[in-house]
């Protein structure tokens, strides 16, 4: 059995504004309608494959379990990292975690944001790749290259890829990212093969080649996660042995520097979505080479792509050619086609600016449901709040505003002082400034509320929290 390791800490910024800091292109439905996360965790599922084991931070702990039971798969240990460290302390961490129960356990490390239409494919070559894993090989798995691309590391190999690409190749070495000369000569040569970043090993083979190769990361990380704490379903990673680890791809700490590497190629069709021209090329597309998404009109477009993500924004391109044009509620791209890897300047000019779209998503998704401000004013803030069923906010206060909800959607159980009852769509209630306050969801359906909220400060962190099912603090 092969247990998936999901690696979905990432922030995307390249797929900017549809994909922030706070939540990134993994769990957001950029090609049909499951998220890139749940196509990921469904493609490495089923026979053959234990529960996920998944690697994440803090922000997306509650969102991880909630995609995954949403396309019905039983999420397997979630481990929170303290702070983002790249690749490397992640895999480690899983490997340690995996070694305690059985050594020879055989991780299948994936990202999460990756696009893989033939799934019976990839796990064609991941069978192939196993009998070599199991024999204490480090397996990666090579993309066979469609072009010249100098967005991607490569993997060179040993000898040229031939007729017979369904094995276990000596792998060579890992090349940098080409310049586009570079990159030709690589392609005409067929000796290389693109780095996916995904990989195939036993627990105890890895460790041991960190042991080798990047022993400074053994100690914070063996400790980070022996001294892991349990919290409502996941482990939390001890914070301070882990803020040691050295920040460190996986790539450079072990994987440039092992000799014990070998390679499976695979054709069937991959993306790693890395920027919106990756998005345009995966997308169907008509006649004049225009993709459109949500709610969007071409009129004499080509080669384009025009994208909707707010309910009720119509985005119309008119006389367009090779641009990108994305629209949120809160913020619109307008990129030449060609400039895609530039989009990363334009977040970091926007967090010069300490511009809120720069990282946060419009929708602030928390583990009761999610929320999103509709209108903001000097002394004002009116708010839409979805609860999910069953769910719960936290008892909690407010030093500097008072709040009227008007239930719109559904049932809620509101909570003032000591009282508690029922609210039903068109009634409302008012919560005095320092009162404390819960609203819950007793119903079946998602409940849906407009919070008016009135006073001098209106921030997210002028909450006093008393109670919380969640464990926030």
């Amino acid at each position: 059995m092969i247990t998936p390791v999901l690696l979905c800490g990432g922030s995307g910024t390249r797929l900017w504004p549809l994909s922030r800091k706070s939540y990134p292109k993994q769990f957001v439905p950029l090609i049909g309608e499951e998220t890139l996360f749940q196509a990921s965790a469904k493609r490495l599922s089923g026979e053959g494959y234990n529960e996920p084991v998944i690697v994440t931070n803090a922000d997306f702990r509650f969102i991880v379990p909630e995609q995954l039971l949403e396309v019905g798969i039983d999420p397997g240990a979630i481990l929170i990292e303290p702070d983002r460290r790249n690749t490397a302390p992640a895999v480690l961490a899983a490997a340690l975690y995996l070694a305690e129960k059985d050594p020879d356990a055989l991780m299948l490390v994936a990202p999460s944001d990756h696009v893989v239409p033939n799934a019976d494919a990839f796990r064609a070559v991941v069978k192939i790749g196993e009998a070599a894993a199991k024999e204490g090989k480090l397996v990666t798995f090579g993309i066979e290259p469609t072009h010249p691309e100098t967005g991607y590391g490569y993997l060179e190999l040993s000898d040229c890829l031939g007729a017979d690409k369904a094995r276990a190749m000596s792998l060579e070495r890992f090349v940098e990212k080409p310049d586009l000369p570079d990159a030709e000569k690589m392609v005409a040569s067929g000796k290389f093969l693109w780095n996916a970043g995904i990989f195939l090993f036993s627990a105890k083979a890895i460790i041991e080649a960190f042991k080798k190769h990047a022993p400074n990361l053994m100690e914070p990380i063996e400790h980070s996660v022996r001294k892991a704490v349990p919290d409502l379903g996941f482990l939390r990673l001890e914070p301070e042995s882990w803020a040691k680890a050295e920040d460190i791809s996986i790539d450079y700490a072990v994987m440039e520097r092992a000799d014990n590497l070998a390679v499976v190629p695979f054709s069937a069709g991959w993306s790693d979505l890395g920027d919106w021209g990756a998005v345009w090329k995966e997308s169907e597309r008509d006649d004049k080479g225009v993709a459109l998404s949500g709610n969007a009109t071409s009129i004499d477009c080509s080669n384009s792509l025009l994208r909707s993500e707010a309910e009720g924004l119509e985005i119309v391109g008119v006389g367009l050619n090779n641009v990108l044009a994305v629209a949120m509620p809160d913020a619109v791209l307008i990129a030449d086609a060609s400039r895609t890897q530039d989009i990363r300047k334009a977040v970091d000019a926007l967090k010069e600016k300490k511009v809120r779209q720069a990282e946060a998503f419009p929708l602030d998704h928390r583990p009761w449901g999610w929320f999103e401000s509709l209108v903001v004013g000097g002394r004002f803030q009116v708010k839409r709040i979805v609860v999910k069923p069953g769910a719960a906010l936290s008892l909690q206060s407010h030093h500097h505003r008072a709040e009227h909800w008007i239930v719109v959607e559904g049932t809620a159980k509101v909570t003032i002082g000591a009282e508690s009852k029922l609210l039903t769509e068109n009634q409302s209630v008012y919560i005095p400034l320092g009162e404390t306050h819960r609203l819950e969801n007793p119903g079946k359906v998602h409940m849906v509320l407009i919070e008016v909220q009135t006073g001098s400060y209106l921030g997210e962190d002028d909450i006093v929290r008393y109670e919380d099912i969640y464990s926030r603090d």
